[in-house]
């Protein structure tokens, strides 16, 4: 029995139903070294989507395994907690706050950002005494109570699940316009809708408003500087924060700033983040203006693994990379390479409806008809198999399942899109004329 088969008759006896594994035959990878990663036959592929959307610096990095070594060769111990100094938190803490715009000074270390964002919840709550949060349609905070409540997906909900006091607004979804506007004649009516659910589905004022700068999980969704200063102005009229969750936008996968907000020209109130900060390692972190962090001060909260020295010392070495290597640079100036090539396929296969997204966060939509845009998510499963058997791994998310999510290490070269590019059109040309 091959080693593949038993893991997955492992999996089906003891792991919960959730956890699906992408493709027909799930792969077992054993071995990654930058933007590439193996299978358990030696087989390479180009990994698209950077682990989820979390591979930053590029897989097996030599001057994280250069640290990680020297720790384990010093016996550096593994974990120590917030009762005790730790100098690789606080330099952590410390550059975090150097890199959020504005007054951003005060960091709060978890194991994703699913408690990330519960604790940014938390801390607006208490700082304006409103418990009412508004998120959005089609957004995704996290797998844990307070950020389930916050999903605007059916597909992540579960029908026992308390949703205390979150009310969901429009989400700017342009493509599919709730409002059937195009860029010429849009009003930012989505942006108005924020005001209007303050004003009629609570009670006049809200806690927070928490936003992804670009809506990962509900498929890239992407909306303008104009949106987002719009939607600020009205949070601050109604007494809210502003959450930014930037667990797949930040640490400079976007391309122009490590955090996408200082693009948009907005300077939130908390800043949320996961995934590409730690290069693979289970780190998320909040980061919040000193005045809104106080007003916790008298007050226990403990997480028992968050910033330990292991995955803090990675993180700040992620950073590091980012910055030495000048990968922010290399995704804006890749991110656009790659968009072009990605219209040229568009031009050849109407099953590509849209194309959006910035830096290396790009999604493509796929529709059976390009005018009714009738969602195509067996087509979007099909093709992931087929990029598979060219040695492309790419991931997929939206509330239908039909957009192909490409989110490539920040340390891809030209070569290695011109790589996605080719692999995903013989994919898309295997599929060309097919049923389903």
């Amino acid at each position: 029995m091959k080693k593949r088969e038993q893991i997955l008759r492992q999996r089906e006896r003891h792991l919960y139903p959730t956890k699906i594994p992408y493709y027909r035959e799930p792969l077992h990878l054993i071995k990654a070294l930058d933007f590439y990663v193996w299978d358990e036959e030696g087989v390479r592929y180009l990994d698209a989507i950077g682990g989820i959307v979390s591979i930053s610096a590029g897989h097996n990095h030599p001057r994280i395994k250069e640290k990680i070594l020297k720790m384990l060769a010093s016996d550096a111990i593994q974990h120590t907690s917030f009762l005790y100094l730790s100098e690789y938190m606080a330099d952590l803490a410390e550059k975090l706050s150097a890199l959020a715009p504005g007054t951003l000074t005060k960091c709060y270390f978890t194991n994703s950002g699913s408690e990330a964002n519960e604790m940014a919840v938390m801390t607006a709550r208490m700082a304006t005494g409103h418990e009412m949060v508004v998120s959005l349609r089609h957004a995704y905070h996290g797998g844990t109570g307070v950020p389930l409540g916050l999903c605007g997906h059916s597909t992540w909900k579960y029908p026992h699940q308390p949703q205390a006091n979150v009310i969901h607004a429009q989400a700017p979804y342009c493509y599919r316009c709730p409002y059937g506007a195009s860029p010429q004649t849009c009003e930012l009516e989505c942006a108005e809708d924020v005001r209007q659910v303050i004003e009629t589905a609570g009670p006049g004022r809200i806690g927070a408003f928490i936003k992804e700068p670009i809506m990962g999980v509900g498929g890239f969704i992407d909306a303008g500087p104009d949106y987002h200063q719009k939607v600020f102005h009205i949070v601050k009229e109604y007494g809210g924060l502003y959450i930014s969750d930037e667990v797949q936008t930040g640490a400079g996968r976007t391309g122009k700033h490590f955090f996408m907000s200082e693009t948009l020209g907005i300077e939130p109130d908390i800043i949320t983040m996961a995934k590409g900060i730690g290069n693979g390692a289970p780190l998320g972190a909040v980061v919040a203006k000193s005045e809104w962090a106080q007003t916790l001060a008298g007050k226990s909260h403990f997480n028992t693994f968050g910033g330990d020295p292991y995955q803090a010392m990675q993180a700040r070495e992620t950073i590091a990379i980012i910055e030495d290597e000048d990968l922010i640079a290399n995704a804006d100036h890749l991110g656009e390479y790659l968009l072009g090539g990605l219209k040229e396929l568009q031009g050849d296969f109407p099953l590509i409806g849209d194309i959006r997204g910035r830096g290396l966060l790009i999604g493509l939509e796929l529709v059976q008809d390009p005018k009714a845009k009738t969602p195509a998510p067996k087509e979007t499963s099909e093709l992931m198999e087929r990029a598979k058997d060219e040695g492309v791994l790419i991931g997929k998310g939206g509330l239908y399942g039909n957009v192909i999510r490409l989110a490539p290490p920040l340390s891809i070269t030209r070569e290695g899109c011109d790589e996605l590019l080719t692999g995903l059109r013989n994919a898309l040309m295997t599929l060309k004329g097919q049923s389903f």
